[in-house]
């Protein structure tokens, strides 16, 4: 989810487009809680591990 949101937020930057602009920083935000909690130890959507 960093990824494609790293990936979204340069695409709307170099193209101009904002609302990939606006999707990359969502993204962004919500795979960086995401990484944070899993890697603290505390389970993420009922899931301790993701495989």
């Amino acid at each position: 989810m960093l990824i494609l949101g790293l990936i979204l937020l340069l695409l709307g930057f170099l193209l101009g487009v904002q609302i990939l602009w606006i999707l990359g920083i969502i993204l962004l935000v919500v795979g960086a809680v995401l990484f944070l909690l899993g890697s603290t130890g505390r389970q993420v959507g009922g899931r301790r591990h993701w495989f």
